[in-house]
């Protein structure tokens, strides 16, 4: 299903969880909400579920209003982090529990077999008759999809659904949980803050800041050309320096070179992303001289580090065939940069290094 949120304003009291969100969601599309707790997530997708209603706006599934209809009646299925299986039903009887309660209950057989073959897709089918204290995270998490598939939803919403597995088993489902929508096509909004999770799984991700959506795009389109400031702190790993732009260049309050950007004259905002900072053995001649801290990740091919400029640290890269050890000096070559003007435009391309 394709799902329009027109203007959606949400209110508790003097504060605004949601300020005018829109969201456009084609049909098949998998989105995630990320952003920083408060920002409306939640919010925003209990809204969608039918749990919560709104202030002003509407969202309108498969061109229907959807103002007023129960979620019962919404046909949408959510999974939540802690899960929310029945701990005395059995895993058979979790899966089930959303076709027996419907309106139009099928019958026992039907319903069984809708089971069984659930469990089947989601790779448990030797669990149905445990106990979800017999059964692990990872296991219950499937559970919990199971059941919100069980009535086949037009869309299903997933809030931090990985949060309460440890990592290595977190990385394993999500992974599988995007296999699994690549299988069935249905329509699937993931909550998260997690930035990672959100850029490997999503088609779109749309970053919420306090109860707006900000920027909505790609996981590559944020990260090479965030809209705002906030996109390009929040998003990826990125050392936000201050800076004075001057005829063209931006010069940073840190000793390093200036760069070429397109902004007017004034104070900016700089964000520089470790594989746009590159270390060379030695101090060069001028601005750009640092000490290394430390190394990172030294048998990759291009290593990392951690330089100190100016008494600031920054994560950078090793020029190609540079040889530097903790406490070398260095020269740092700033060799791109996201420069954001006092009025928060951003640079029309990356700042690209002057002579120095």
């Amino acid at each position: 299903m394709s799902i329009e949120v027109e203007g959606v304003v949400r209110r508790f009291g003097a504060t605004a969880a949601l300020e005018g969100v829109s969201l456009s969601i084609a049909s098949g599309e998998f989105v995630a909400l990320l952003g920083p707790s408060g920002s409306g997530k939640t919010t925003l997708l209990r809204i969608l579920a039918g749990l919560e209603g709104t202030d002003a706006g509407r969202v309108l599934i498969e061109g229907a209003d959807m103002t007023g209809v129960p979620a019962r009646e919404r046909r949408i299925g959510v999974v939540f982090q802690h899960y929310a299986l029945f701990r005395h039903m059995t895993v058979f009887e979790n899966v089930a529990f959303g076709l027996r309660v419907r309106r139009d209950r099928p019958a026992e057989a039907e319903i069984a077999r809708r089971v069984r073959e659930l469990l089947a897709l989601v790779q448990i089918p030797e669990l149905e008759r445990r106990y979800p204290e017999q059964i692990s995270g990872g296991q219950r998490q499937r559970v919990a999809l199971a059941r919100a598939l069980a009535i086949e939803p037009r869309l299903l919403l997933l809030d931090e659904p990985f949060g309460a597995l440890d990592a290595l088993v977190r990385k394993d489902v999500r992974r599988w949980v995007r296999g699994l929508h690549d299988r069935l096509g249905i329509s699937t909004i993931l909550v998260t803050h997690d930035q990672e999770e959100a850029m490997e799984m999503a088609d779109r991700v749309a970053v919420m800041e306090k109860g707006r959506i900000v920027q909505c795009d790609t996981a590559e389109t944020l990260l090479r050309a965030p809209a705002t400031p906030f996109v390009a702190g929040f998003l990826g790993e990125a050392a936000r320096l201050t800076c004075r732009v001057r005829d063209g260049r931006a010069h940073f309050d840190l000793p390093l070179p200036p760069v070429e950007v397109r902004l007017p004259d004034g104070p900016a905002l700089a964000f520089l992303r470790p594989a746009g900072l590159v270390l060379h053995a030695g101090v060069g001649p001028g601005q750009g001289g640092g000490v290394v801290r430390s190394i990172r990740d030294a048998t990759e091919a291009r290593s990392r580090a951690v330089v100190e400029v100016g008494g600031t640290l920054l994560d950078a890269v090793l020029a190609p065939g540079a040889r530097l050890e903790r406490g070398a000096p260095c020269r740092v070559e700033v060799q791109s940069a996201l420069v954001f003007g006092a009025d928060g435009a951003r640079a029309e391309a990356e700042a690209v290094l002057l002579a120095t």
